[in-house]
């Protein structure tokens, strides 16, 4: 893209290796994967060997050493070929990050496997009852010897039935946010039973499900921090995931913008094709505008992230508009191909039921604004 500076040469190499796997390897295989429900998990591989899956990472656990400027980009690169991939590899940075953060010197020695992309992560957060209230958590761990317990049921798990390890979040102490433990679960643990996969609007290839825990026994040595810090864990990782989400966003946007533009492009009508008619054109224009707002704005808040800067408000800015901006302008798209829009022989409509999900994980777009929202109470 034009609005693009990257910071280093090796910036401009990973954008291109991202574009030449989401060519070559993604692109071509998005509507077989969708149509048959099926996850990709060899082709998340790769771009786990192409260095693709640990880039915000120190090289010396087995990552990239990027800046997080540079892995959003590549996450965006990664959406505009076929929004699932790039959700799997933002779930899998993210389900990196507990250990990567806050684990023992034991656990970090997983590290190379995890960012190489041999072993796939799932985020065990959300409960049926409790979506976005997050501190109000039920699924229990209780200390038994040298292990812990855990029975509980996590709900809208990406990854339920591939992944190869699980950051549970339980209660190990009392009510509220204080009582919250992260543990790291090995995924064919006895007592772990992914359920039947939700029937879900889009992302038809990448199935979550809900995942019962009973009964499973944890080692105790696989506590995440300390006990009672597995809220603040959550959090600090969720801000970082929002810019993951947001940079989806972009990318899913920038794919319905290409999209129809270039059929505006081709399609006649009236003797004229109809990018030139002004109700169309303007409104690619504003499309165009659109996606490069929120790029900038999710570029913004990563330089932030990497200068070490708070960035929780910006990230909760830069999800919230960066996936309203996806659900627009996808939607917009379709109209722009009339007829050809709402159906499967143009991706636009699949487009479009993938932008919804991105307003909703990774906290909703009205969980950002109460974050934004209580930010300007402080003053």
């Amino acid at each position: 893209m034009t609005d693009r500076i990257l910071p280093t040469e090796e910036a401009g190499d990973l954008l291109d290796l991202a574009t030449e796997i989401g060519d070559r390897e993604l692109a071509p295989r998005a509507a077989e994967y969708e149509a048959r429900r099926e996850f990709p998990r060899e082709l998340i591989r790769t771009l786990g060997r192409a260095g693709l899956l640990g880039l915000p990472y120190p090289e010396e656990v087995g990552g990239g050493g990027q800046p997080y400027e540079v892995y959003l980009q590549v996450l965006e690169i990664l959406a505009s070929r076929w929004l699932v991939a790039a959700e799997a590899v933002s779930v899998h940075t993210l389900s990196c990050y507990p250990v990567a953060s806050s684990g023992s010197e034991q656990l970090r020695k997983l590290l190379p496997d995890m960012l190489g992309g041999e072993l796939l992560g799932a985020y065990c957060l959300s409960e049926p009852q409790g979506g976005s209230d997050a501190a109000s958590l039920t699924t229990k761990a209780v200390r038994d010897g040298d292990a812990y317990v855990v029975d509980g049921t996590k709900a809208w798990i990406t990854h339920a039935h591939d992944a190869d390890f699980f950051n549970v979040f339980a209660r190990t102490g009392g009510p509220g946010a204080g009582g919250i433990s992260c543990l790291l679960v090995d995924a064919n643990t006895p007592g772990i039973v992914p359920q039947a996969p939700e029937r879900t609007m889009g992302l038809h290839a990448s199935p979550i499900s809900q995942i019962a825990f009973d009964g499973v026994r944890v080692p105790a040595d696989r506590l995440v921090g300390d006990e009672g810090t597995g809220f603040g864990i959550a959090l600090r990782a969720l801000d970082s995931g929002r810019l993951g989400i947001a940079a989806c966003a972009v990318g899913l946007a920038q794919a319905a913008l290409d999209y129809a533009a270039g059929y505006a492009r081709e399609r006649e009508q009236f003797g004229s094709p109809i990018i030139e008619f002004q109700g169309l054109g303007f409104m690619l224009a504003d499309m165009a505008t659109q996606v490069s707002a929120a790029r900038a704005l999710t570029l913004s808040a990563a330089r932030l992230r990497d200068h070490g800067r708070p960035y929780s408000v910006e990230a909760a800015k830069a999800k919230l508009f960066a996936t309203d901006v996806a659900m627009k302008v996808t939607t917009d798209a379709v109209q722009v191909l009339g007829g050809y829009g709402y159906v499967a022989d143009h991706p636009v409509e699949r487009y479009m039921r993938e932008a919804k999900v991105l307003q909703i994980v990774e906290g909703t777009n009205q969980i950002q604004r109460m974050v934004v929202a209580r930010s300007l109470a402080k003053g």
